[in-house]
């Protein structure tokens, strides 16, 4: 089994000092990762910039921009059984990128954003005999909105979880299949549910088990 999975958050550059991004630690990406090395897997870690040593035993692909990600992931995906995408990326970036830094003018500036690429998605659009999770960090609407994503991206799985779970150490999420039912729940150290989800996974008859 050889699994792909995306970590940490993404930034899209303003100038060359300045960025958005998110409070993305990675720690639930890493955490899978970790788990299913220990499992014997061949593990593909792509991840934005996070204070963490990637788990020993897998490739690891460091990258910062969405775009980067996208790349990496698209040309890593081939070679995979499947794919846990656990990235924060950014959803959108500035038009331009400025040269330099933005200087104090006096008074308000504009600046034009424009969505980034959908990494999940392609991958989902891509994905032939793959199997695709993705994870949905939501607020309002919670389920409602992840059911949306899950058909939106062509996921097999989606795991729900709130914001809360941003840079903790713990989680709590929710496994939704594509037939719209719940697979399991799992709350505890983001280790701890690494490991379930890497057992779970293994434990599906349509799996290989490693």
């Amino acid at each position: 089994m050889r699994l792909l999975i995306t970590a940490g958050p993404t930034r899209e550059y303003l100038d060359d000092v300045r960025y958005l991004s998110n409070a993305s630690s990675g720690r639930m990406g890493y955490a899978i990762a970790a788990a299913a090395a220990a499992a014997g897997w061949d593990v593909a870690l792509v991840s934005g910039p996070v204070d963490l040593s990637p788990p020993a035993g897998c490739e690891f692909h460091a990258v910062t921009t969405t775009q980067e990600m996208r790349d990496v992931c698209v040309a890593l995906f081939p070679t995979c059984d499947g794919v846990i995408a656990t990235a924060a990326v950014c959803d959108y970036r500035p038009r331009e990128r400025i040269t330099g830094k933005l200087s104090k003018t006096g008074g308000p500036i504009t600046i034009e954003m424009i969505e980034t690429d959908d990494v999940l998605a392609e991958l989902g659009s891509r994905k032939a005999h793959r199997f695709v999770i993705g994870f949905a960090l939501e607020a309002q609407n919670p389920r409602e909105n992840a059911l949306q994503k899950l058909r939106r991206k062509q996921c097999d799985w989606i795991l729900l979880n709130g914001p809360e779970a941003i840079g903790a150490e713990t989680n709590s999420v929710e496994l939704i299949g594509s037939d719209e039912r719940t697979a399991a729940h799992w709350s505890g150290l983001k280790s701890e549910i690494g490991v379930r989800l890497i057992d779970w996974l293994r434990s599906q008859p349509s799996r290989p088990t490693g």
